[in-house]
């Protein structure tokens, strides 16, 4: 980055991880909360607090490349243009396939959108949104008419009752986790639905507990419930819905009662009549769901399940009521509305709404649109597999590592004739298959605006300085344009043309619709670049009053019509639907996967901090008691998972009750660069819900056994790097772990090594401290070059006799190593220096062991542990893990 222009100071900005879309201040160096912003109101998670130690040109992509070369911009905008030319002369539109991301601005996205389903022709336009959030997308079209959130997130706190359906909201949206903690109170209950006991669970009243795949059994029964103790409004369902008599006879069907609903769920008959009657007599009732709902092949059908029991009580869109969709990520929403969906056209219109084609042709001047729908995710990267697709351009995204049966489309995306990728990154799994390379803006350099989950659109301002050769997405997809002949189409001289471009589309399909489509942003389409620029927080549809006041709308339907054509809202028959993949003898346990509370997505950013990978250091599989003593695996023992397709997933045991007996639970976030196989969707079948096309990431199969290793080992190199030349074919495992003075790696192997004189490679050079012990299978060895410490080899039988890295990562900072610092060096530590242990507040670095110190030392509260350490007091992430630690060590002290 050009170090002499300086970035303006105290931007307001949006963090670009989960979907809560929080509101910060940005500068290069410091990261604080937006106290402003609707959102977060100044909170953060620990993640966010984090962004400006991304912003680091270690990793970035800089220049265009071709073939593995870099090259000049010209050079690059001809082969993409021509590779697209003549894909389309020789095989038809269709044979060019567009994967967008949830990470784009919608500005990038309205663009990539117009320029492929418009121009190219080709509706294969697809996102990895798909992967998340279309399940919900297709409920709400069902259900309402429309993809509209109905409420707001001052509904999570206005409501008396808070059901939680497959979120772990205290990891994946931890600022709404916060929201919801801070607003409990006397009479307000919160229920929790999940296979897994998660830190989100530290909140319930009620934890269920239930079989994976059951939610609609639950759910279902919930309807039926509610019929039998006269709890549904009739007069609501008379006046504003339909669909309710079918509705309740396929519910009957399906769970016709109590305990029929806690047999199939595999839950207490008691907490199951709790819930409905708690549900029942609570009309403040707002359910938040995420992917354990939507990540299945009966995931909208789930959706639809819990929305039903809304429409049925009258429950949408009032304050403290509305089922309420937990975005996964920070413009999906936004992508959802520009058409950034296969099924999609733009401004949320329809391929099969009457007239919507024809509107969309004329509003952008082409004769090109396509007749019907593209190819969903899954099957898009089949078809490239199948040679269908000759060119792929991806945006933003590392679908390598996120797609099911990922070995399946990176075969996919090796044999593609050509490989388009914009990313900021140099180095994902994704590049390596790139034929053409093209450096796009990251976090801090991009312009452009966001939608939230609850519909509110933010401005994301660039407070860093572009790299020279470096462009924003929306830039790259106009130059594109401009080389296919389509200059006249695509005049964006910045991102508030086509901001502008995207609020009047939205205004006349609304227009078209006669009113009935909810989104709406014409009121902004009018927009001069400096009230763009300062365009505050505002949730859609948007109004404009005859004095000219803009005003977004924070519920949707409260007046009971909906954008049906006939404005009513639909109940949708749900029948009984079980995973589609099964246990068996070889296959006998159920793979669940999920995120982790520091990481986001492919770690691709997330890693660049040091102190993020100091919660959760290794992949791991989390399994029951019961099934780690029949498969004679100990904590922290390194586990194989095998299920049907060619790849395993390695990682370290977590022995926990939190899962269920016969279920493992793995973190989606490791890829081949980070470990050596670790990808947790090798795990997952490339099955799809029928309706919307999401893959079921949350039920694999597989067997488990431990990895028998001869030798574990931490190894430590000053200088950074992706791998370890020939190295790496001398482990079973290995794990990366960037620290914040060094490169670190986890080892472990089954071959016999002898380390003495083998030291020296793993070391890239000979060791001038050693020490070895045979008999109890260890060995130290040190690199020091000028009395400046360059490498570590620690290697033991057990990798729990290891010492902690804090305190020899700090020995690399040092220019010369101290005498105290060189005698230490082969125990791990200094002998004054106490071990923090485990990982647990990742803000101020605090351990379970100063933790659970303390309070022996007479702590006995979080606010105590606070004081003292600090953990607990910045993002509140960990608290959830802080009560879990006094819980456990106050019960065993008595």
């Amino acid at each position: 980055m050009d170090s002499k222009v300086k970035p303006v100071a105290g931007t307001q900005t949006t963090c670009p991880y989960c979907g809560v879309g929080c509101g910060v201040t940005a500068t290069p160096s410091e990261v604080t909360g937006d106290e402003r912003h609707p959102a977060n109101q100044g909170r953060l998670c620990v993640k966010g607090s984090a962004l400006h130690e991304t912003l680091v040109p270690s990793g970035r992509l800089l220049k265009p490349r071709i073939a593995g070369e870099d090259r000049s911009w010209p050079e690059a905008l001809a082969a993409v243009s021509s590779a697209i030319r003549d894909a389309v002369a020789q095989y038809g539109p269709g044979s060019v396939a567009f994967y967008l991301s949830g990470q784009l601005l919608t500005e990038d996205y309205f663009v990539a959108n117009k320029l492929a389903k418009g121009f190219i022709g080709t509706p294969h336009v697809d996102t990895n949104s798909r992967l998340c959030m279309s399940a919900a997308v297709a409920a709400h079209k069902r259900a309402f008419g429309e993809d509209c959130v109905p409420g707001c997130y001052e509904d999570l706190e206005l409501a008396d009752l808070l059901v939680l359906a497959g979120s772990n909201a205290a990891w994946a949206h931890p600022v709404l986790y916060q929201r919801m903690q801070a607003s409990q109170r006397a009479g307000r209950r919160v229920v929790v639905i999940d296979p897994r006991r998660t830190a989100t669970a530290e909140l319930a009243d009620l934890h269920l507990k239930l079989k994976p795949g059951t939610d609609t059994v639950l759910f279902n029964g919930l309807l039926v419930w509610l019929t039998q103790h006269e709890a549904t409004d009739q007069s609501y369902i008379a006046e504003h819905c339909s669909g309710f008599a079918e509705t309740l006879f396929c519910a009957q069907e399906v769970a016709p009662s109590v305990t029929s609903v806690a047999a199939q769920c595999d839950l207490d008959e008691d907490d199951v009549e709790r819930f409905y009657r708690w549900y029942a007599d609570t009309p403040r009732t707002v359910t938040a769901f995420s992917q354990g709902i939507n990540q299945a092949v009966t995931g909208t059908d789930k959706c639809n399940a819990i929305i039903n029991c809304h429409l049925a009580t009258g429950r949408v869109g009032q304050p403290g009521a509305s089922p309420f969709s937990l975005t996964g990520q920070p413009n999906a929403m936004g992508g959802r509305e520009v058409g950034g969906l296969a099924n999609t056209l733009a401004a949320h219109m329809e391929y099969d709404t009457a007239g919507a084609r024809e509107r969309l042709a004329g509003f952008w001047g082409t004769d090109r649109l396509p007749e019907a729908p593209g190819l969903k995710a899954v099957d898009l990267f089949e078809a490239v597999r199948r040679g269908d697709i000759k060119v792929l351009w991806i945006m933003g995204t590392n679908p390598a590592v996120s797609l099911p049966d990922s070995a399946r489309v990176c075969e996919a995306l090796a044999g593609c004739p050509t490989v388009i990728v914009s990313d900021c990154m140099a180095n994902t799994d994704t590049t390596a298959f790139a034929d053409i390379l093209l450096p796009a803006a990251g976090w801090g350099e991009k312009d452009g605006t966001v939608t939230n989950s609850e519909r509110c659109i933010s401005r994301q301002r660039s407070f860093l300085p572009l790299p020279t050769e470096v462009w924003p997405d929306w830039r790259i997809l106009t130059s594109v344009a401009c080389e296919l002949g389509y200059a006249k189409a695509f005049q964006y001289q910045g991102p508030a043309d086509i901001f502008r471009e995207h609020a009047a589309l939205s205004a006349l399909a609304c227009r078209a619709s006669n009113g009935r489509q909810v989104f709406d942003i014409g009121a902004l389409g009018q927009l001069t670049e400096a009230r763009y620029n300062q365009l505050e927080p505002i949730q859609w549809p948007v109004t404009l009053d005859e004095a000219g006041v803009v005003t977004g709308m924070p519920r949707l339907f409260s007046d009971g019509r909906f954008a049906t054509d006939d404005g009513r809202a639909r109940l949708v028959p749900i029948p009984a639907g079980l995973p589609r993949q099964i246990v068996t003898s070889r296959y006998p346990l159920v793979v669940n996967t999920g995120r982790i509370r520091d990481q986001w997505h492919t770690m691709t950013r997330t890693a660049l901090v040091s102190r993020l990978l100091t919660h959760r250091q290794e992949p791991f599989v989390e399994i029951h008691p019961d099934d780690a003593h029949r498969l004679g695996v100990c904590e922290g023992a390194l586990c194989q998972l095998t299920g049907p397709g060619p790849e395993p997933f390695i990682g370290r045991a977590r022995i926990t009750s939190d899962q269920r007996p016969g279920e493992v639970f793995i973190p989606i976030h490791w890829s081949g660069r980070f470990a050596s196989q670790s990808v947790a969707t090798n795990l997952i079948a490339a099955v799809t819900d029928p309706i919307s096309g999401q893959p079921e990431s949350k039920h694999g199969v597989a067997s488990l056994r431990r990895l028998a290793c001869r030798w574990q080992a931490r190894l430590m190199r000053r200088s950074a790097s992706d791998e370890l030349p020939g190295l790496t074919g001398l482990c079973d495992y290995w794990c990366r772990q960037p620290l914040a003075h060094s490169d670190s790696w986890w080892l472990a192997g089954s071959q016999t090594m002898d380390w003495e004189s083998e030291a020296s490679i793993w070391l890239a050079g000979e060791p001038q401290l050693v020490m070895a012990d045979s008999a109890q299978g260890r060995f130290r060895a040190a690199r020091v070059v000028d009395g400046r410490l360059e490498a570590v080899l620690l290697v033991d039988s057990d990798v729990g006799l290891l010492p902690d890295l804090a305190w020899l990562d700090e020995c690399f900072a040092a220019d010369r190593l101290s005498p105290d610092q060189r005698q230490c060096l082969l125990a791990g530590r200094s002998v004054d220096t106490e071990e923090i242990g485990a990982l647990v507040c990742s803000c101020f670095q605090v351990g379970d062991r100063q933790i659970i110190n303390a309070i022996r030392g007479g702590q006995k509260t979080v606010e105590a542990l606070g004081k003292i350490l600090k953990c607990g007091t910045n993002c509140g992430s960990c608290v959830p893990e802080l009560r879990e630690l006094l819980q456990d060590e106050l019960l065993e002290t008595g």
